[in-house]
């Protein structure tokens, strides 16, 4: 079956790592555009760090007009379901479940998807989302599901604002990936600051 095309856009220090450093939001998010995805896809993990700020800052309501939300939450941990719909960046939000996930009353998304026995299964998710439409996914989460994803072979490009610091420490982008995979360079741009975006196809 066919999967949507798939990018992951991250900010990084030259020794990869995506804290300890000050990132221009602005820019960053403006580059997002690029791609005009039809989904936003995320980790439990990275939406159980916003929960609380989530909750004490009220969204405006869903944006009609905005990609959907996929969270990969395989065990069912995410509760912020209508705070995470009614943000304004998002049209709804699905939650991708594992099967043996068990239900947590009162905390459901607007829709549910299950594919996987003990974890999600990455492939068969995303030619869920395509049979939905969606051509162009991107990935916005920490470097376990972009790891998860690469292992999988799931990522077409890879997009990297590279910062001019060496941070030394926090977490990569790709988690503990140990793919080894060929990248093609498609485009580069360098900015004042000294950053600079590079966007990588994979080879397949």
């Amino acid at each position: 079956m066919s999967r949507p095309f798939v990018v992951t856009h991250h900010a990084v220090s030259v020794d990869g790592a995506t804290t300890g450093f000050d990132v221009d939001l602005g820019r960053f998010y403006s580059l997002v555009s690029t791609w005009s995805e039809d989904v936003t896809l995320t980790g439990a993990d990275t939406v159980l760090q916003q929960e609380d700020a989530l909750a004490a800052v009220p969204g405006p309501g869903a944006a009609e007009d905005g990609p959907l939300l996929a969270v990969v939450d395989g065990r069912r941990r995410v509760s912020a379901w209508a705070q995470l719909r009614d943000a304004g960046y998002w049209s709804g939000v699905l939650g991708i479940h594992s099967e043996s996930a068990v239900p947590r009353p009162g905390a459901r998304a607007d829709e549910e998807l299950v594919v996987g026995a003990d974890r999600v299964d990455l492939a068969a998710a995303l030619e869920s989302l395509a049979a939905r439409g969606a051509k162009t996914v991107r990935v916005d989460s920490g470097g376990g599901l972009v790891g998860a994803l690469l292992d999988s072979g799931l990522i077409d490009e890879v997009s990297l604002l590279v910062h001019p610091v060496l941070s030394g420490v926090g977490k990569r982008w790709y988690g503990t990936s140990a793919m080894t995979s060929v990248l093609e360079l498609i485009a580069s741009q360098t900015y004042d600051d000294g950053v600079v975006w590079l966007r990588y196809r994979l080879s397949s």
